[in-house]
């Protein structure tokens, strides 16, 4: 049975925090808020774990998840290969509305679906996030619906679509808007725009004019 922290109270964001952390040590899952909408989250490194969240929205393999970390070390110890370009991008743009597309080290121990040896990366600006993200380390994150259903920006249409799915519900009240972060890949020659979101491609080129749109 799943549990609803009401974290605009301090006490319960704080044993809530505990709570989804524990959880996630569990390899269970859990509903957090971000600067976009709510995303359903699991231990990154816990292949078991990242299935569930997979099987909880209805979603393949062929669509892996997205991490989330709570700094641009912790992205560090993910790849090898940072070019100049993503370090631009990270400075100018973390935390926020920015999603990197980097090459993962092959010694780790993670399956997050089918990722051709990449893995797309975020620092989300929502404290209560970086809070758990603190405590878990990198967390396998994506939206907190079921697939071809609206992303939620309430934590209580996120527990009507996944139910007892999760474990946790970190409910922090309306999240800031549906648009999702953008999306730049960094794995080639030049950086690519995969996705146009919250950051619009103007802003982006005046840090990478190179930028191309794939």
């Amino acid at each position: 049975m799943s549990t609803r922290f009401d974290c605009s109270d301090p006490e319960e964001r704080a044993a809530g925090v505990t709570a989804a952390a524990e959880a996630v040590r569990q390899g269970r899952l859990v509903v957090l808020p971000t600067d976009t909408v709510y995303g359903l989250g699991a231990d990154a490194f816990s292949p078991a774990a990242v299935a569930a969240l997979l099987a909880a929205k209805g979603r393949g393999r062929h669509k892996p998840s997205p991490v989330l970390v709570d700094s641009p070390r912790a992205l560090g110890e993910l790849t090898d290969a940072l070019p100049d370009a993503g370090r631009a991008l990270i400075e100018a743009f973390w935390p926020g509305g920015l999603t990197l597309v980097v090459r993962h080290r092959a010694s780790l121990d993670w399956d997050l679906g089918e990722t051709g040896g990449t893995v797309a990366v975020r620092m989300p600006d929502h404290p209560l996030t970086l809070d758990l993200l603190a405590a878990t380390g990198p967390l396998a994150v994506s939206s907190a619906n079921l697939t071809d259903h609206p992303s939620p920006q309430e934590c209580a249409d996120a527990h009507r679509m996944l139910g007892d799915s999760a474990s946790v519900y970190l409910d922090d009240g309306r999240t800031p808007g549906v648009l999702s972060s953008s999306i730049v890949d960094v794995t080639g020659p030049v950086p690519v725009l995969v996705r146009e979101g919250t950051i619009p491609a103007p802003r982006l080129r005046a840090v990478l004019p190179d930028l191309v749109h794939a």
